[in-house]
């Protein structure tokens, strides 16, 4: 089984330096490089040879892969570069999963709703707490929510327009990727008066998310019912992996919150975007430099195939 093993830098910090390329590529059988973009992202590409015993092929695999990174990540010696290694069958995906808050958009926007009545630091630590899976998703939620009653609907049109910023690389991803044949699903714990907006500034197929209720052109304090949190997620990407009949192994998803692992750990490829602690160490790929091009990296996408669309 052939791997590829592919480095990442930040390209707004672009240090991805031949001689760093080739000290990685000693802890790896005879690697070939191909580069994706200049001081930014390459591939090496290699053979480990079989696995020992091939009733064990998944856990033989996964434990080759973290040694491989780790030894890897010991020959950077702290440059700020993400390594990814993974097998290269199926590396280019058909389905996107992907979260909103912090992860296609720099903000949160529920943080951002409580900051219009004076609410941002509490609602912005119950937020983290969530993230972190140190309360429960769904309670959590309801509790921020009830902080906004009577907040204007008006107010989140100026939020949209003023306060959210696209992450560097998400209209890169999704746009590749569709050209390319893939769905591209954003599925989000927050709210829809925000993710069609989102969406439709990315490019996604269809988003979504919690729906807020709204009375006489104000926020009630309350949600719809279910809520979309993590088992949702869950279960919106296996739907989504049915009805397109592709393999596990065609699926990517990505998100930084606790309410994303289960996305992460049911996706062919789970990424764990500048994530949580926690969720990092679950995830089977992390990105913690780089942007969302990172993820078309992953799928061996070089820098020059790129759809190219305003950020």
């Amino acid at each position: 089984m052939s791997f590829a093993a592919t480095l990442i830098a930040d390209p707004a910090n672009p240090i991805l330096t031949s001689a760093l390329a080739e000290a990685a590529s000693g802890a790896l059988p005879a690697p070939q490089l191909r580069e994706l973009a200049p001081g930014v992202a390459v591939d090496l590409l290699f053979d480990p040879g079989d696995l020992e015993d091939p009733n064990v092929a998944p856990l033989g695999e996964d434990i080759l892969i973290h040694d491989y990174r780790n030894a890897i990540i010991d020959r950077l010696d702290g440059a700020p570069i993400d390594v990814v290694v993974q097998p290269q069958a199926h590396r280019r995906k058909k389905l996107l999963l992907a979260d909103m808050d912090s992860t296609m958009i720099r903000q949160e926007c529920i943080d951002e709703l409580a900051d219009y009545v004076g609410l941002k630091a509490e609602v912005s630590a119950i937020t983290e707490r969530a993230m972190r899976g140190e309360l429960p998703f769904e309670p959590a939620l309801r509790e921020r929510v009830a902080l906004l009653k009577g907040l204007s609907l008006s107010t989140i049109d100026e939020i949209v327009e003023k306060r959210l910023t696209l992450m560097p690389g998400g209209t890169a991803l999704v746009g590749t990727m569709r050209r390319n044949g893939a769905y591209c699903a954003l599925v989000s714990g927050g709210f829809t008066v925000f993710t069609s907006a989102i969406a439709g500034m990315i490019g996604f197929d269809e988003h979504r998310a919690n729906r807020l209720v709204i009375a006489d052109e104000v926020l009630s304090g309350t949600v719809e019912e279910p809520i979309v949190g993590r088992e949702a997620k869950y279960a919106t990407l296996i739907e989504l992996r049915e009805r397109h009949g592709l393999r596990i192994e065609e699926t990517l998803a990505v998100g930084d919150g606790a309410n994303d692992l289960a996305m992460l750990g049911e996706a062919g490829l789970g990424v764990a975007f500048h994530a949580k602690p926690a969720v990092a160490e679950a995830a089977a790929a992390r990105i913690d430099h780089g942007d969302l091009t990172a993820l078309l990296y992953l799928q061996g996408y070089a820098q020059d195939e790129f759809a190219r669309m305003a950020e």
